[in-house]
This record gives C-alpha cells, sequence and structure tokens, in this order.
C-alpha cells in the first residue's frame, strides 16, 4: 500500500501535491510526555511497595537487556528484572514483584500527561482525516498511557514498532499502519518529535514528516530533513500541507 519501490525513499524536501487522507502520530514526547524522572517513579514505588530504597534506576536501566529473549512484553521483563534485583538485595521475589507492578502503574499512568495541545489538534484533525499511531514501545505500556492521556479510541489503527514490527525507524511499521486505514505514503502524514526514529522512519516509508522538536537543541540544519517543521504541536491544528 506504499506506493513506493521496495527499499527507496521519498526526497522530504522536494515539492509536495496530492491530497492527504490519513495523519500518524508519534506518541512519547510527541502527544504525552512524563512528569517524572524514572527515578522518582522508582522511589514512589519503593514507598508503596513499603520497602527502602534497595536497588537504583541504574541497577535497572544496566541489567534489563539481559531479560529481553525471555519475557513476554515489558511487564513480564520488569517483574523478572526486579525480582533478581530483590534477592540480590536480600529481598525475597515477591518483594521485586510488588515493586515492578507499583513502578508500572505509576509510571505509566500517574506520571504521564498530554503535550499541550494535543486534544485540540486531534479532534481538529480527526474531522478530516483518518488518524493512526505508529510508537516504539511494548503495546500493554503504551495503550496504557492512552488511556490515561485519554486518546485511546482517537485511532483507527496502533502500531507498537519493536513488537508488531521492527523498531521505527524502519519503514515496515508505517507500511502496516497504511494498511490498515487504506492509504498511501503520498497521502499520509506523520508527526513526530525525533529526528532519527520518526523523521528518519517516516522518509524511509515516503510519508511526508512533519517534525514538533520536544524542546532539545535544534540543529541549524537537520539531518534527515522533516518535510515541515512546527514549533509546537498546537500549530498542527492549522494543517501546513
Amino acid at each position: 500500500m506504499s506506493g513506493r519501490e521496495p527499499g527507496s525513499t521519498v526526497d522530504p524536501t522536494s515539492e509536495t501535491d496530492g491530497a492527504v487522507d490519513a495523519v500518524c502520530f508519534d506518541l512519547d514526547d510527541t502527544l504525552c510526555r512524563y512528569t517524572q524522572s524514572g527515578a522518582e517513579v522508582l522511589e514512589r514505588a519503593f514507598d508503596r511497595a513499603g520497602v527502602g530504597r534497595p536497588w537504583s534506576i541504574d541497577d535497572y536501566y544496566d541489567g534489563y537487556r539481559n531479560y529481553l529473549e525471555e519475557s513476554t512484553d515489558i511487564v513480564d521483563l520488569r517483574r523478572r528484572c526486579f525480582a533478581d534485583l530483590a534477592v540480590a538485595a536480600g529481598h525475597d521475589r515477591e518483594t521485586g514483584r510488588a515493586v515492578a507492578d507499583a513502578y508500572a502503574d505509576l509510571r505509566d499512568r500517574e506520571a504521564v500527561e498530554l503535550v499541550p495541545g494535543a486534544r485540540d489538534v486531534i479532534d481538529a484533525l480527526a474531522a478530516e482525516y483518518r488518524l493512526g499511531l505508529v510508537t516504539n514501545g511494548a503495546p500493554e505500556m503504551q495503550r496504557t498511557k492512552l488511556e490515561t492521556i485519554g486518546l485511546d479510541d482517537r485511532f483507527e489503527t496502533v502500531v507498537c514498532a519493536g513488537y508488531d514490527a521492527p523498531a521505527k525507524p524502519a519503514a515496515e511499521p508505517f507500511d502496516l499502519a497504511l494498511e490498515a486505514l487504506g492509504s498511501t505514503s503520498e497521502r499520509t502524514v506523520y508527526v513526530g518529535n525525533s529526528l532519527r526514529s520518526d523523521v528518519a522512519g517516516a522518509n524511509a516509508a515516503g510519508l511526508r514528516s512533519v517534525w514538533v522538536p520536544d524542546g532539545e537543541a535544534v540543529p541549524e540544519t537537520p539531518d534527515p530533513p522533516p518535510t515541515y517543521r512546527l514549533e509546537t504541536l498546537a500549530e498542527l491544528a492549522t494543517p501546513p500541507w
């Protein structure tokens, strides 16, 4: 459905034409963002589970890759990792699992919020375009965030790249979204905050890319180049295409 030769890319700086009938979004730091760091969430999870501070967030970040192959999803991975960290710190495995469950609930239900203007943009675009979501991340985690921010019923398709297909910037997750939306790359726009995964992935799949930087340093010449650049997501209520 992408309308491009396999392995080819589109020049995002070339002049585009043709009607747009679908808009796809990234999730993290595009539509939602965390209000607390992982370390802060872990501190609260320890409190909720009724234990001290037996390990740090760096211990988790340093060790989670060891559980990727054997875990069924991010919830299972975190429970396995935290259980082993708890044992290493002199606690039982169930304590580690309790901390993992508290961490997941706090992180994706209480420490996440909508980016300003996101709901208005979604409402405005939904009146004219079919909407999809292409996000890197585990399905359970990403769908929980969507529920938390109240956007769980706003997208016709949700592709969790890295699980449903290879992670962005691969073209495959975009192709899955196009197929589900019944659209083509020439008629679809993708909105994201990351040059490396969002813009590069959209460009590889032949979609027009809208880059909305998330507040970090902005290069004078973005690489890869997006089709459009906006200062804030709210500007998307008046589409640039």
